[in-house]
């Protein structure tokens, strides 16, 4: 009940935030419902098909879908609050993040895959939104250089996994792991946490 309550906080936010990523590109209502939905429920759809797990998550459950939708359009309305309200909704990306994370990190587990998957599903569940939306809006995908992000689902699903290998509770893993999970991803806000980058320049063609 918790991780559904809070992953229905979560898609809303990034549903929300997607769309003011297609009002930058002057997107109509469409493209904003469109480039909202990728962003909210696309890591999970990718995921998904990824996998084999069907029904996808939105067809099975299609008021996800109309609630993005819905969050998106709503936002073309409240712009400029949502804008003055974007501390609150690094808060509520850093919580969908890891709802997200743990959600996919489940969808493995039913399926009976190996750990490792689970942690990959995890990562796609978490980050692949944002991918979804930025290449749409054509771009540079933030998850592959800003702060961590990605590498937080990985660690999130890891933590999860191993709780519950240590025989604690569902609850309990999944509590500790929002926890863990949220304090990480907002330092590395905060501090501006980010893995290595690879700067290359040639002026010499590859062949």
């Amino acid at each position: 009940m918790l991780l559904s309550t809070l992953y229905i906080v979560g898609i809303t936010a990034e549903a929300m935030t997607g769309a003011l990523a297609a009002g930058k590109q002057k997107m109509d209502w469409f493209g904003v419902m469109l480039v909202a939905s990728a962003t909210a429920i696309g890591g999970g759809t990718v995921r998904d098909i990824l996998l084999g797990h069907y029904p996808l998550g939105w067809v099975e459950n299609p008021q996800f879908l109309v609630i993005t939708c819905v969050a998106g359009v709503v936002t073309t309305g409240l712009a400029k609050w949502v804008v003055k309200l974007k501390g609150l909704f690094i808060r509520l990306d850093a919580l969908g993040l890891i709802v997200f994370s743990i959600i996919g990190t489940k969808v493995a587990m039913s399926m009976g895959l190996h750990p490792f998957i689970c942690m990959v599903s995890a990562l796609v569940t978490g980050a692949f939104g944002g991918l979804l939306r930025d290449l749409i809006c054509r771009q540079t995908p933030l998850v592959l250089h800003k702060e961590l992000y990605a590498s937080i689902a990985l660690a999130a699903s890891g933590l999860y996994l191993t709780l519950l290998e240590l025989g604690l509770t569902d609850i309990v893993a999944t509590s500790a792991t929002l926890v863990v999970g949220y304090l990480l991803r907002m330092a590395a806000v905060r501090f501006k946490w980010c893995l290595p980058s690879f700067h290359f320049e040639s002026e010499e063609p590859l062949h």
